[in-house]
């Protein structure tokens, strides 16, 4: 019995001491996956990247960026909030999949959202322009827009990624406020798709952040006649915000943010946190985003992520049950 008592003693001195080290090790001890809601090349995609690169030097091990798109973000919502909760699975998502899809799509989703996933700092702001065709399409001021809505209802066509994606949300609180009759055309492939028939005129008006649509802007095909933000863009100093045009408050402006399951100890979110907010300041980092027209977020919601991101749901929750959008389940 003596040996036995030793040897049990022994047993969990052994499991002790290993707990303690497991304790002790310091983060992260393995390489990140970090989970994209899209398939490569779009803005979130882009935004992951740049910041993983980053990553990899601060953190000292490898940051793997996997491409996890369907169902608004749900699968990769729910991959990443049922991974071990160690800070070594991620997900960078935007205001669609990680603020919008958790209000409207809830019912589809096989986890509770605020109970499973934690925000751990927003990472980027990206204005939206209100653009207008050019093709067949007379108003190049936001003020034309609204005099020609108003006297062709029922006539003014609008883009959007589907039912409950921000910029479909956008418009309705617009057309709401401004007494509008638009009529809603949903493009299941998504902005390409969009720019293309905005280019073409078969739509006359849609929201894209400034990154995508340059191009068109610059060969004359599309036209920005508001954009939201909180001041005018050096690089586009003629677009008014929608402030400017009277509309404050219209929240078009995309943001892209980090997040990990909601089991991650504090410490390791801080971690996570720091290396994210040193990313923001390399030079290459500023540089990156000055080119995609990206800014970095405002304090208020660096200083209290988790506050912002509530604050930030409960007002969209607000304006979706406004207007009535109701995404069918």
């Amino acid at each position: 019995m003596r040996r036995f008592g030793q040897a049990l003693v022994h047993a969990l001195c052994l499991v002790l001491a290993a707990a303690g080290a497991a304790a002790q090790t310091p983060y992260p001890s393995k390489p990140i996956r970090v989970l994209v809601p899209y398939a490569p090349g779009g803005l979130t995609d882009v935004v992951a990247r740049l910041y993983a690169e980053q990553l990899r030097h601060s953190l000292g091990r490898g940051v793997f960026v996997e491409n996890k798109p369907g169902a608004s973000g749900i699968i990769a919502i729910e991959e990443m909030a049922r991974a071990r909760p160690d800070g070594h699975t991620l997900m960078i998502g935007n205001i669609s999949t990680n603020g919008l899809t958790p209000i409207l799509l809830a019912k589809k989703m096989k986890i509770d959202y605020a109970r499973d996933v934690q925000i751990i700092t927003p990472l980027a702001d990206v204005p939206v322009f209100f653009l207008a065709t050019t093709t067949n399409f007379s108003p190049t001021a936001f003020a034309d827009f609204l005099a020609y809505a108003r006297e062709h209802p029922g006539k003014v066509r609008y883009g959007s990624a589907g039912i409950g994606s921000y910029q479909q949300i956008n418009t309705e609180i617009l057309a709401k406020r401004a007494g509008l009759d638009l009529v809603h055309i949903p493009f299941k492939g998504g902005g390409a798709e969009i720019i293309r028939d905005l280019a073409n005129g078969d739509i006359h008006v849609s929201w894209f952040n400034i990154t995508n649509p340059v191009g068109m802007m610059k060969a004359g095909r599309v036209r920005a006649v508001a954009i939201a933000a909180e001041r005018r863009l050096p690089q586009h100093p003629d677009v008014p915000t929608l402030s400017e045009v009277g509309f404050p408050g219209i929240r078009a402006s995309q943001w892209v943010a980090a997040f990990a399951p909601s089991g991650v100890p504090p410490d390791t979110i801080e971690a996570l946190r720091h290396a994210f907010g040193k990313a923001m300041a390399v030079p290459d980092m500023q540089e990156a985003f000055e080119r995609g027209g990206m800014v970095v977020p405002p304090q208020s919601s660096l200083d209290d992520p988790q506050g912002w991101l509530r604050n930030e749901m409960a007002n969209w929750k607000r304006d979706v049950d406004d207007v009535g959008i109701v995404v069918e389940e």
